[in-house]
């Protein structure tokens, strides 16, 4: 009776410990958290807010379970390196020539197996050699006038970078004029040219949109110029934080 008793105690504590383990294993697996990569190189001009937007992203990061890295290092847009992040965010690069062919085909290849995209204000100022990218981000950048207060009306509230939006919506930044526009996207937010100076776009002016693109998904808003973007406008981190999770394939 002594061993038979022994040697149901030992089983009951050898699947114990492998319960254990495969909780374990599913627990670890369960909270392994979603990776972006921040882009923000610069051949043009440099804002002076990337690095509070760094410090921003980081900390919505921090906040909805996504890990952020950044990076001014073009040789990691090779594939290998770019399919462990959910999204690239193109925070205010500009310039042209930021990647050669090799890292030109290594970004393409991340969007066509289903990569994400977002475009943050100056990331239509910059390639502008590379076609592809263009119709990527949606736009080019063409020109703008002095930072100044706009109203901003939603195109579509159901978003969820815009959803939590009320329309109109008042805004502070520096308002870009497009060139290259790519029609096929979905614009979210227009700016009401009537309501500053120095809009050219016929008062049709879109300010946000999104697109499924070539197998992967991409989102832009024209928004971020400013440091107060990131350091305190949280209507605008909302936005900023819907587009992410729209490009890292998130509901919600």
């Amino acid at each position: 009776m002594k061993i038979l008793v022994n040697a149901l105690v030992g089983a009951t504590v050898a699947v114990l410990s492998f319960s254990a383990c495969s909780s374990s294993k599913q627990s670890t697996s369960a909270t392994k958290q979603d990776k972006v990569l921040i882009f923000s190189k610069t051949r043009g001009y440099r804002h002076k807010s990337i690095e509070p937007g760094i410090a921003a992203i980081q900390k919505l990061g921090a906040e909805n379970n996504f890990q952020v890295y950044a990076t001014e290092d073009s040789s990691k847009f090779v594939y290998d390196t770019l399919k462990q992040y959910k999204a690239v965010i193109f925070l205010n690069p500009t310039g042209k020539g930021l990647f050669n062919a090799d890292q030109q085909k290594g970004f393409q290849e991340y969007i066509h197996k289903g990569g994400g995209y977002v475009g943050i204000h100056a990331a239509t100022d910059c390639l502008y050699d590379w076609e592809w990218y263009g119709k990527l981000a949606g736009a080019y950048f063409l020109k703008h006038p002095a930072i100044q207060k706009a109203k901003l009306f939603l195109t579509d509230s159901s978003h969820i970078s815009t959803k939590h939006l009320q329309s109109p919506w008042w805004h502070t930044d520096e308002w870009y004029n497009f060139k290259s526009f790519n029609k096929d996207v979905t614009v979210l937010i227009k700016v009401d040219e009537t309501s500053y100076n120095g809009g050219s776009m016929n008062n049709d002016h879109p300010i946000s949109w999104y697109h499924n693109f070539e197998g992967g998904r991409a989102f832009y808003t024209a928004l971020g110029h400013t440091e107060e973007d990131f350091n305190s406008d949280t209507l605008y981190l909302q936005h900023l934080l819907g587009g992410i999770k729209y490009a890292m394939g998130r509901k919600k």
